[in-house]
């Protein structure tokens, strides 16, 4: 298990892909997430020859949990700490969820290092049913019952004919989740004040100078299209795309449709 202090700090990452890259991708978590749950995408990419790079954010599974809210902007520069640490000058960002909205912070914060970013189900403000949706999750958190958690956040994520078919699947990860303790749910409700206090970014799109693609699921009642639309309007070299019949996880839900554009849309970024 691999490492990096930041800040004090430890943030979890792993690397893979050869040294001879041609590229570098870093994808960056969703809220509850970790680095495992892009196994359906970093395969494609590492056969590609892209270096691959992956952390915990603070607060996330292996990575260390301090107390208080945090803001994007750390997440943002701890990140760009572990870019640098690992020889990464210039990259590729891919970000579902929370980590789209790390991305657009980087792409704001630190344009000399990103190369183009891929947005997935990310919001740049908020609005009344979202922030509800947040606050409800933080009150489960509070609980800390694992399976009362994954089950209470569950139908506001995924798309009706996921949830539909394939609860046997959702079953399975409900039990992953009774292993986590009460050290898992500090951190989602650090990051979920973080996000209420933190997204709000529209105004700086426009400071985004990368390419940008930006995705959202069609079923995605928790940061549904208008949100994407708004990010897509305010990024000058944007390109936007729906993914048909798919929630908020469309990493899980329709990650063959998915990778087939992230691919697309970082080659031919790479090759300029």
């Amino acid at each position: 298990m691999s490492y990096y202090k930041v800040n004090d700090i430890n943030l979890y990452y792993e690397v893979k892909g050869e040294p001879t890259a041609k590229g570098t991708i870093a994808f960056l978590n969703g809220v509850m997430a970790s680095v495992s749950s892009w196994n359906f995408q970093v395969p494609i990419f590492e056969k590609m020859g892209y270096k691959i790079v992956l952390h915990d954010f603070k607060g996330q599974h292996l990575s260390d949990k301090p107390e208080g809210v945090y803001t994007l902007q750390e997440h943002a520069a701890e990140a760009k700490a572990l870019f640098e640490h690992l020889g990464v000058e210039r990259l590729h960002l891919i970000g579902t969820s929370y980590g789209g909205e790390v991305a657009m912070r980087m792409a704001i914060d630190y344009p000399e290092m990103v190369q183009s970013i891929s947005v997935i189900d990310s919001v740049s403000e908020l609005d009344e049913v979202l922030t509800l949706f947040i606050k409800s999750w933080k009150e489960l958190a509070e609980k800390a019952d694992p399976e009362a958690f994954f089950w209470g956040m569950a139908p506001s994520i995924y798309g009706h004919d996921f949830l539909k078919n394939n609860l046997a699947l959702l079953t399975e990860r409900a039990e992953i989740f009774k292993s986590y303790g009460p050290e898992y749910f500090k951190g989602q409700i650090s990051l979920y004040d973080t996000f209420l206090q933190s997204v709000t970014m529209t105004d700086e799109l426009a400071k985004i100078e990368c390419p940008a693609l930006i995705i959202c699921g069609s079923e995605d009642i928790l940061k549904p299209y208008k949100f994407s639309k708004i990010i897509a309007d305010n990024i000058p070299n944007s390109e936007f795309l729906i993914i048909p019949d798919s929630g908020h996880v469309t990493i899980f839900e329709k990650y063959e449709a998915l990778n087939s554009a992230l691919l697309g849309f970082i080659i031919k970024n790479s090759l300029r």
